[in-house]
């Protein structure tokens, strides 16, 4: 059967990794309260902590139209994830989600794509760990580590030391197991909204209200470039479905978690944004490293206040590389259960019921592009991978209803299907706004995954393996 034709039914998805039991090897052990924390740890990081500057660059004041196209964006996507995640609970999440809808080939290269949204990621938001560390210690000894070892190349670095230590750090944690992986962000999450808060409120006491006019100094262009920088900030709430197989009763509480990720986290962008420009211009916000951290300590006159954001950002920076691998981890788990990808990747240890191999390979193979490679590189080529995952999801929700219209869904997405359309029309806008270059080299990026996938995949393919061998003829009806 054709790649595109081959299809892996959402019951057989199901059945295979016992989600409604224990999945794989792996146990239930998160509630709906650890899933939150967790989304909100896979999503709350370098994006606004580092990011945010990039995007006023871009935007100017406008970036918190910005931060609220890119959450429209996310809202239309977070309704289709969370229908696909009640009704698929397994592992795989985007990927497993194609498979059951749009065919190997492409589910393949979902699968492809989520290696820039979980793995690249990781080391992008790894980079921007050792410029809060450096904050940091700073405001606590007055010593800083030196450029050359903590700054990420193109800005004064040669190897970025703390983002391979803290990709190291979480992979030890995650190799121990999911409880106490999802204590630890739960209660990282708890503390960098508090932190992310903070900042509310002392640069809200210095708003100042000239500095939002001229509000879009770049114009529409500007705004669209500033979303699609923005957009990196709510990367990783799809990382919930990731975690379909260690949820207690994944169909009900993995919607509910999308639903709440997204609204907290989209509410808490907008107040910073607005609070970092109204106490400071857009111009001295612009391209400054450790941008949140500058600005209390402006408005206090005392590195006090921005060693607490620092603290803050260097939690939120290992909460989220903490929660992005442990999903990078159980998407490839998935498709080496499906043959797509070696072996190895599937087996879960049973001392931890964690893929513990699996999970060094990933740390192994990110901690490189983290140590070496600049962020801006990272962060474009993820956002545009994530777009087009987005974009294949809303989709993805369409054909379901239409392939299987009775499968028990416990949320179904509202005005369908219109807000998939506009998923789809909105993550496009976005990828548009990423530039020439970029598509170049993500066109480049899935070239090579269609190569891999003809080499390896379709070969070891194991539903096409099944569909190959011979259905056995019974004496009886041969003679006949």
């Amino acid at each position: 059967m054709s790649p595109l034709k081959r299809i892996k039914s959402p019951d057989l998805l199901v059945s295979e990794s016992g989600a409604d039991l224990e999945g794989h090897g792996l146990k239930r052990t998160m509630g709906l309260f650890q899933l939150v924390c967790f989304g909100v740890g896979a999503i709350v990081g370098t994006g606004i902590f580092v990011g945010l500057s990039d995007s006023v660059a871009e935007a100017g004041p406008a970036v918190v139209i910005s931060f609220v196209l890119a959450a429209i964006t996310c809202i239309f996507t977070a309704f289709s994830f969370a229908e696909l995640g009640g009704a698929i609970p397994v592992s795989g999440s985007s990927y497993s989600f194609a498979y059951a809808t749009l065919g190997e080939r492409i589910a393949f290269l979902v699968g492809w794509c989520l290696l820039l949204e979980y793995g690249v990621s990781v080391s992008a938001v790894a980079v921007g760990w050792g410029q809060y560390l450096n904050e940091l210690l700073d405001s606590l000894i007055g010593w800083q580590l030196p450029a050359a070892l903590s700054s990420p190349p193109g800005d004064g670095g040669v190897v970025n030391i703390p983002a391979v230590v803290v990709i190291l750090l979480a992979a030890l944690l995650l190799a121990r197991g999911i409880r106490e992986s999802a204590r630890a962000t739960a209660v990282m999450a708890v503390v960098k909204i508090a932190v992310l808060i903070l900042f509310c409120a002392i640069a809200f006491t210095a708003f100042n209200s000239d500095n939002l006019s001229p509000f879009a100094t770049h114009g529409l262009m500007g705004v669209t470039s500033g979303a699609s920088v923005a957009f990196f900030s709510y990367i990783g709430f799809d990382a919930i479905t990731t975690a379909g197989e260690e949820v207690k009763n994944p169909r009900k509480n993995i919607p509910i978690a999308i639903m709440i990720c997204i609204g907290v986290v989209t509410l808490l962008y907008c107040l910073v944004a607005i609070a970092a420009i109204g106490a400071m211009s857009a111009d001295d916000v612009a391209s400054k490293p450790a941008a949140l951290s500058l600005i209390v300590n402006q408005v206090t006159g005392s590195s006090l206040g921005g060693g607490i954001i620092a603290f803050g950002a260097v939690v939120a920076i290992a909460s989220v590389v903490l929660a992005v691998m442990y999903g990078q981890t159980r998407i490839l788990m998935s498709m080496s259960r499906d043959g797509l990808i070696p072996r190895v990747f599937e087996r879960v240890s049973p001392k931890t019921s964690t893929p513990v191999t699996n999970t060094w390979i990933v740390a192994a193979v990110f901690a490189v592009p983290a140590a070496v490679v600049p962020l801006d590189v990272v962060m474009n080529l993820t956002t545009i991978g994530t777009l087009a995952i987005m974009a294949a999801v809303n989709i993805a929700v369409i054909a379901l209803r239409r392939r299987n219209p009775d499968l028990q869904r416990s949320f179904r997405v509202p005005l369908f299907p219109v807000l998939p359309v506009l998923g789809v029309l909105f993550c496009l806008y976005l990828i548009y706004g990423t530039g020439w270059r970029t598509w170049l080299q993500f066109g480049a990026f899935l070239v090579v995954g269609a190569l891999v996938y003809a080499l390896y995949g379709r070969r070891h393919s194991r539903l096409g393996k099944t569909e190959e061998q011979p259905t056995p003829v019974t004496p009886g009806a041969q003679a006949g």
